[in-house]
């Protein structure tokens, strides 16, 4: 009886190959030759699965974005009912780079994003989906924040605002630019300049 394949499992493989090479190389270091090696299948296996180039690259980005999707989703729910501001600082701080998976999705999501304007095949439109539901998240939580009633205008501006400097510290600390001290730092301080400072 022929051995079934989980499909799911092998499609997993070959995103968690490409990220590596993404985190060693950029985007310039994803070819079928390199992922098939990375992965240890085929070259045509690799292409069975992703077709082009441009879609293993959105896979791989899906891949990313779905892992922090679900760390999200389970922050959330054991943060249950709190106040904006532990709302906002418990996205924010999962989305710097305080252990190796969330390294790993930063300098992934980097390189996305420099490949998106930089002629890698990738358009900014396919990449931002992320930063839209950020911004919308963000500014939900703004709205509830009782230090802004009557709501500030333009909260949105301020949920992109917001969204910026994260993904400027995130980078940052890629980089070597300060510590995780210091980036823990950085987002009590912008929320305290958002929101007031803490009682």
């Amino acid at each position: 009886m022929p051995r079934l394949v989980d499909h799911e499992l092998r499609r997993r493989q070959i995103t968690s190959a490409v990220r590596r090479l993404i985190v060693r190389g950029g985007l310039d270091a994803v070819t079928f030759q390199s992922v098939a090696v990375e992965a240890g299948f085929s070259v045509s296996l690799v292409q069975y699965y992703c077709g082009t180039k441009k879609d293993l690259l959105l896979a791989t980005h899906r891949s990313v974005m779905e892992n922090v999707g679900t760390r999200f989703a389970q922050r959330w729910t054991a943060l249950g009912e709190v106040m904006p501001r532990e709302a906002i600082h418990a996205v924010l701080t999962e989305l710097l780079p305080l252990d190796e998976q969330r390294r790993e999705e930063t300098i992934v999501l980097g390189a996305f994003g420099t490949g998106s304007v930089t002629g890698q095949g990738i358009t900014p439109e396919e990449t931002l989906t992320a930063s839209n539901l950020l911004v919308s998240i963000l500014a939900d939580q703004l709205r509830r924040a009782p230090q802004l009633e009557p709501p500030v205008n333009r909260i949105e501006l301020v949920a992109e605002l917001i969204a910026a400097a994260i993904a400027g510290i995130a980078q940052g600390m890629i980089q070597g630019h300060g510590t995780a001290e210091l980036a823990l730092e950085l987002v009590d301080q912008q929320l305290d300049l958002v929101l007031g400072k803490r009682n």
